[in-house]
């Protein structure tokens, strides 16, 4: 029978070149957070990590071993090399892969349990206790992150600038390519149009350029609300459901809706108090997601948004348990 402490000894410090490595991606996440209040949390797991780390190592040295600094940097290397493939990644993707390293750590540090209470070591069988006790957590939280992902988010953890030029482009291909060509052409013309009706009507002062700029940031937004609203419109009367949802989901997305059209009747004349009571109420992501889009795009109200990014957490959440 081989000797429990040597396995032990073993599986600890296949434990501490992985939890290196969980460290190494808890850092990319930290720079991806949503928010400040992700982002400290996501620093505050960084430094439990660490602390985990450094419990693990003191087992190692007390049961007579030596970290395997070898193990370590290859383990640091496969977490630097993970977040350069995820470039060409989904964001879900990227998160599924951070889910099967906590699922190893975790079942690993449930066999390191067993391994020392075989061992009658109850110092490692406390560590192991707590190890997987984190990684139930962090499991369970990366699981509600997937979730909101699969409704639509928005996500704690934003995709990086090249994750979301993908996402963007794996949107637009899933569009009906005429319809979205039709809607692009029109929206080009029509604000191209209005740009130089706009420019024409500036006062020339000192301040033309920025106010000839806005302008026409402001009309162009404008001419693409309505074309894309006339786009559905059409494809509803022509009896192309799909491709009018595909339009007034793209709307949603953008912000672009009427009050009157989202879940909250008289969404305009209620203060954020009222709105934030109904939005505990709702459970559609949808719709929440087309809330969340429209108050950023107009009053942008902070405890407004927060509420709807949490609501939309709190039913992801419920999905994915």
């Amino acid at each position: 029978m081989a000797d429990p402490t040597n396995e032990l000894l073993s599986e600890l410090t296949n434990l501490h070149r992985l939890t290196q490595a969980e460290a190494m991606v808890a850092q990319t996440r930290q720079a991806q957070a949503r928010d400040d209040d992700v982002r400290q949390e996501l620093a505050d797991n960084l430094k439990k990590i660490q602390e985990r780390t450094s419990l693990i190592d003191a087992q190692i040295r007390r049961l007579g071993g030596v970290p395997d600094a070898v193990g370590i940097a290859l383990g640091r290397f496969s977490a630097v090399a993970k977040a350069t493939l995820e470039q060409g990644q989904p964001l879900t993707e990227a998160l599924l892969g951070d889910l099967a390293l906590e699922h190893q750590l975790r079942d690993r540090a449930v066999y390191a349990k067993v391994l020392a209470e075989r061992a009658k070591d109850s110092q490692v069988v406390s560590l192991t206790e707590r190890l997987v006790t984190a990684h139930d957590a962090t499991i369970e939280w990366l699981t509600t992150r997937l979730a909101e992902a699969a409704v639509g988010g928005p996500v704690a953890i934003r995709p990086t600038p090249v994750q979301a030029v993908l996402g963007t482009i794996r949107r637009v291909a899933a569009l009906p390519v005429r319809l979205y060509a039709t809607g692009v052409n029109r929206s080009v013309a029509n604000a191209g149009r209005l740009r130089q009706r706009t420019t024409e009507t500036v006062d020339a002062t000192t301040d033309r350029a920025r106010q000839a700029f806005d302008a026409a940031k402001d009309v162009a937004v404008a001419g693409r609300d309505a074309t894309l609203r006339q786009a559905e419109v059409e494809a509803r009367e022509a009896g192309n459901e799909r491709a009018a949802d595909a339009v007034h989901e793209t709307r949603a997305n953008l912000g672009a809706l009427k009050g009157s059209e989202l879940a909250i009747p008289r969404y305009d004349e209620l203060t954020a108090t009222q709105i934030n009571t109904q939005i505990r109420t709702l459970s559609d992501t949808d719709g929440l997601r087309a809330i969340l889009a429209y108050e950023q795009t107009n009053k942008n109200r902070d405890a407004v948004v927060k509420a709807v990014q949490n609501r939309i957490e709190q039913v992801a959440a419920s999905m994915a348990s």
